[in-house]
């Protein structure tokens, strides 16, 4: 895939309120890519690509972690994972209390674990 930014003439004269947009991004697809492309703007009536992409490109460039919440949700079911494994697997009983202040501390702890472990990936000290 090639990607080329270059200044074009402003030719957007749908908003006025806006500012005008004069760089192209442009990209080379394969045929076969493009009609994924097709079948895909089709099933969501997907009317401009041009306009399509660039929300694509302008999400993926602003989002810090696009899935944050899902990592939240897998930090979480890692933590339920080892904190209910462990005392099974020495032979330990887990009583439905225990059992709920352990999912009750993990709601309350997997937003901070699930922070500083994509912090730790960013630094490249990932454990």
């Amino acid at each position: 895939m090639t990607l080329l930014a270059t200044p074009s003439p402003s030719t957007d004269h749908h908003a006025r309120d806006r500012q005008k947009r004069n760089i192209t991004l442009n990209t080379k697809l394969t045929q076969s890519e493009f009609q994924e492309v097709e079948r895909f703007c089709a099933s969501r009536s997907v009317v401009y690509y041009g306009e399509w992409v660039r929300e694509l490109v302008m999400r993926e460039v602003r989002s810090e972690d696009r899935n944050f919440d899902l990592t939240c949700e897998v930090i979480g079911l890692q933590l339920l994972l080892m904190n209910v494994l462990a005392p099974l697997a020495r032979g330990e009983k887990i009583t439905a209390e225990q059992f709920q202040g352990i999912v009750k501390s993990i709601q309350s702890t997997k937003v901070k674990a699930a922070e500083d472990m994509l912090s730790r990936r960013k630094q490249g000290k990932e454990i």
